[in-house]
């Protein structure tokens, strides 16, 4: 299928007895949904990356519960529940940084662990509404963040943190989406090595709405902030300690460090759902590490090579350097000032 002439952008789809994932390890060349009809497979889609961005790890995760539930529950079979909460505990190992995916899984269990009739149907309704949810709080966080950009002569994005790593629509770009129909054109997006997801899917998701955006080298931030055409940077994030420090796509700290030397305001955009109240500080993070040959030419992936790479997928921003944190609860602006994101609870 030719991407250009399709504007298929859902990451996930439900069919009642599968779920569809879009394969984004292939885009924008190539538009190809996988299906899946169990938990381990659902798995392998999060630690492959073919399903990425932490609402939507979360997303999947909960149908994949679901999908557990219809391979193992039976009134015949006495052990269905510990054969559902192994396959919850292989979908934990899946991805350690996207809270998303740990705060979804514990809903979905302790759904579970309530006596019902019908397990397999309450627990497809509760799927359904975080996915909805989800699509919801994007709509919501995009009207406030664009509240934020009125006055801005043009933003960057970092990763990609729109539809295909959410439910629907997007955080980041959500913003970026809500404020393009107030009137905002300078759209920038980083490359975002070493997976691309700027140049792969960012650009092309908001090609497929009509918005126009400009790709850089991630080597070319600090040159475009000192030139004056942006003045606000947008990301994601995967996790937000509980004092503001967030973590988020690899090369998000630098970004936020050149901002700061330039004046540039950064503006993280995330659900709720991706805030970690019992962790204190970034600190605490645990950032994930992925494999060196993601970033080796195959010359150097020889037993006896000694070239070897450092692959973190993540890094953390403190939160001095973010100027506000999008929910869709409500804004916290200067979260460093005001003792995190503590307001929002």
């Amino acid at each position: 299928m030719n991407a250009k002439n399709s504007s298929m952008t859902d990451a996930l789809k439900w069919t009642g007895t599968q779920l569809q994932v879009l394969d984004q390890r292939v885009l924008p060349e190539e538009i190809r949904y996988d299906y899946y009809n169990d938990a381990q497979g659902v798995t392998e889609a999060i630690i492959s990356m073919r399903v990425r961005g932490a609402p939507a790890i979360g997303i999947a995760a909960a149908y994949a519960v679901v999908l557990s539930v219809k391979v193992h529950y039976s009134e015949h079979n006495s052990n269905w529940q510990q054969q559902v909460k192994a396959d919850i505990e292989q979908l934990r190992g899946s991805r350690p940084t996207a809270v998303n995916l740990f705060w979804a899984l514990e809903i979905m269990n302790k759904a579970m662990d309530v006596e019902n009739v019908s397990p397999i149907a309450s627990l497809e309704v509760l799927a359904k509404k975080i996915h909805q949810d989800d699509i919801a709080a994007n709509h919501t966080m995009g009207a406030l963040g664009a509240e934020l950009l009125i006055e801005a002569k043009g933003v960057m994005t970092h990763c990609n943190a729109g539809s295909l790593a959410t439910g629907g629509y997007g955080t980041a770009l959500g913003v970026i989406r809500s404020a393009y129909k107030q009137g905002l054109r300078k759209i920038y997006a980083g490359e975002t090595r070493p997976w691309l997801q700027g140049a792969r899917l960012t650009v092309w998701e908001l090609a497929q709405d009509g918005i126009a955006s400009t790709l850089i080298a991630d080597s070319a931030a600090a040159w475009l902030m000192k030139s004056g055409v942006i003045d606000w940077v947008i990301v994601g994030a995967d996790r937000i300690a509980a004092n503001g420090d967030v973590a988020n796509k690899i090369g998000t700290y630098s970004l936020s460090v050149l901002a700061k030397q330039h004046g540039v305001k950064v503006m993280v955009v995330a659900p709720t759902s991706t805030i970690d109240w019992a962790m204190v500080s970034g600190e605490q993070i645990e950032i994930e590490q992925r494999q060196p040959k993601e970033l080796l030419n195959d010359c150097y992936l020889d037993e006896h090579s000694l070239v070897d790479a450092w692959n973190p997928v993540f890094d953390v921003t403190p939160a001095y350097l973010i100027t506000a944190i999008v929910t869709e609860l409500g804004i916290v602006l200067n979260p460093s000032e005001v003792n995190g994101v503590k307001s929002l609870q």
